[in-house]
């Protein structure tokens, strides 16, 4: 079961000019001359375009306000956490239900760096992920891809193969991020996908791992406290940076055992946004790896 589109910030949504991705190829839909290639695409996205942090929201809710956002801009106080960088960097992610961007709008109102969505599973992928990947790097952005896991389909070690392959590489240029994991609640039945906390550890340790063999760099992990205490035992806080989703004023809790975030996504309006932890050399160092 799909759960409904968020009624938030919609790119038009046309036929992409093309379906090349860097570092791997595309799989192209072959649609029937009875069949509007638009309205056939717009329906993949809307049953498989599950974007980044869109089950969170869906279980958690999403309780940022205008006066959260602008807290959540700013560094957070050192003394309430001794490991907190002073510094931020805005960003922002994005799916294919937004279409093609308006990546110099974004641009103009300071964002920084973005991860689009590249994969779910080993059979979808996103149609505008050509013109968002390629569209916010040629504006300046420094960009990666994520993947959404469901970890009840496929091996971990599959679902990373198919990301690789399909734009959620890496390259030494200074201005790609490591490719994300996108671990969430289930948007298809049960919560944890069906796996005790021991299955899921492993899953994600076979995803983390065959990542790293294949591009050189540990994935980025995506989640919140909420579900990794659910559906999680092991600690990736070694060697995977933490994305963290938290729609407050404040980053709250860490999933264990991590004790710095990377990144915290603090709102879902208009679009998904989120905070860099570090200056931005620190964001660049990350993405030289």
């Amino acid at each position: 079961m799909s759960t409904p589109r968020r009624g938030r910030f919609r790119a038009a949504l046309i036929v992409p000019a093309t379906l090349l991705l860097l570092g791997g190829t595309a799989q192209a839909t072959t649609f029937s001359p009875e069949v509007d290639p638009v309205s056939a695409i717009n329906a993949d996205i809307a049953q498989h375009d599950h974007e980044l942090g869109s089950q969170i929201r869906r279980v958690e809710g999403d309780k940022s306000t205008p006066e959260t956002q602008r807290a959540a801009q700013q560094p957070q106080p050192a003394q309430a956490i001794p490991n907190q960088v002073l510094a931020t960097v805005a960003g922002m992610d994005v799916a294919g239900y937004q279409g093609n961007v308006d990546w110099a709008n974004w641009w103009n109102q300071g964002k920084r760096f973005v991860w689009t969505k590249a994969t779910e599973s080993t059979s979808y992928t996103n149609p505008y992920f050509a013109q968002q990947y390629n569209g916010s790097y040629n504006q300046g952005f420094i960009r990666g891809a994520y993947h959404f896991a469901t970890p009840n389909t496929s091996s971990g070690a599959a679902q990373a193969r198919y990301f690789v392959a399909h734009g959620g590489g890496w390259s030494k240029d200074g201005r790609t991020l490591p490719g994300t994991l996108d671990m969430e609640y289930n948007p298809y039945g049960a919560t944890c996908y069906g796996l005790g906390k021991a299955g899921m550890t492993s899953w994600i340790l076979d995803f983390h791992d065959t990542y790293h063999a294949l591009t050189g760099r540990w994935p980025v992990i995506y989640t919140s406290a909420n579900w990794w205490g659910q559906c999680v035992s092991g600690d990736f806080s070694s060697t995977a940076p933490l994305w963290v989703a938290r729609y407050s004023s404040s980053v709250g809790t860490l999933p264990y055992n991590w004790g710095f975030y990377t990144v915290w996504q603090y709102t879902s309006s208009p679009l998904d946004q989120d905070t860099f932890n570090g200056a931005y050399d620190r964001l660049q160092a990350l993405a030289t790896g």
